[in-house]
């Protein structure tokens, strides 16, 4: 498996009829059922495929209907699945399983949620990294072209701290039921820390969050108006609950950072993809303007705030 490319350099689970037809017992239809093609190399996701990828990364049968409901949404148009695959960025999917199934399968939201230890996280991560590089063809220096990787390009799996957070689970506020289950995918670097030990009130704690995703070195600046960008703000239960307990909703933080998180355009100038841009034509008297401030995201919808840790 190894020398053919097949794995992601670590051992795996060999894929045997019985183990991928369990993992298919899970799912409607056939094992030829095609959910799309995955780019770059644009081969077909089959059942049977995604079933084998997710075996082979330690994955439990149950664990499967996420990994197939997790591609069928990378492979809407609007998630830029060939813009993640194969930018220089390094930039991974990241799941967010929601709602019951997360309880049921374990899937991990507590203390070190992104880091080892937890299996449901481990492998069905893994599973969807498997499979963008079995099926996808997304190979590191190939039709993968990310400059320095990322170590959550092994795996990129989380849940959220419900027991925790002050506010309900995120997927209710895009539509679905607290008893519905769903799952959020978010192309996002690996996690960068936030520092503070000393806040206590929202807007301070806030604006150092701010700050940190004002940095002039992301990519956001320059493909924020396109429609494909987020930010992801991870908030561990202390600060959440500080947030909260001075009134102010899941709604408001996205507000708050979504004005906040912003830099004027005479700084903008300075940065390694501003002759780069492409500005939709309601932007472009905005960014003629120095003084004129631009957000890193379109909306404040587009700051997706979670809780865990």
């Amino acid at each position: 498996f190894l020398e053919r490319q097949w794995t992601d350099g670590l051992p795996i689970v060999p894929p045997t009829e019985q183990r991928v037809q369990a993992m298919l017992a899970t799912v409607p239809g056939e094992p030829t059922t095609s959910l799309g093609q995955v780019p770059p190399l644009y081969a077909e996701a089959t059942l049977e495929k995604l079933a084998i990828n997710a075996v082979m990364a330690g994955c439990r049968p149950d664990y499967f209907p996420v990994i197939v409901a997790a591609v069928r949404a990378m492979l809407r148009a609007p998630f830029n699945l060939y813009g993640i695959q194969a930018t220089t960025h390094p930039v991974a999917p990241l799941l967010v399983v929601h709602g019951p199934i997360a309880r049921r399968l374990r899937v991990h939201g507590g203390s070190g949620a992104f880091g080892p230890g937890f299996h449901a996280n481990a492998t069905i991560g893994r599973a969807i990294r498997l499979i963008l590089m079995n099926i996808g063809g997304a190979w590191p220096g190939g039709r993968d072209r990310a400059t320095h990787g990322s170590p959550a390009k092994f795996s990129y799996c989380m849940t959220e701290n419900t027991e925790a957070s002050p506010w309900p689970e995120f997927h209710t506020s895009r539509g679905f039921g607290p008893d519905d289950s769903a799952v959020t995918v978010f192309g996002g670097e690996a996690p960068h820390n936030v520092n503070d030990h000393e806040s206590s009130d929202p807007v301070r704690f806030l604006d150092i969050v701010a700050d940190a995703m004002a940095q002039l070195g992301h990519n956001n600046w320059y493909i924020a108006q396109d429609g494909f960008n987020n930010f992801a703000v991870v908030l561990s239960p202390e600060h959440a609950a500080l947030i909260a307990g001075a009134g102010w909703t899941r709604y408001d933080v996205q507000r708050y950072l979504f004005v906040q998180a912003s830099r004027p355009v005479s700084v903008l100038r300075r940065g390694g993809m501003w002759d780069m841009r492409d500005w939709p034509a309601w932007m472009e008297a905005m960014a003629r303007d120095p003084e004129a401030r631009i957000s890193v995201v379109r909306r404040p919808d587009d700051i997706l705030v979670f809780v865990a840790g």
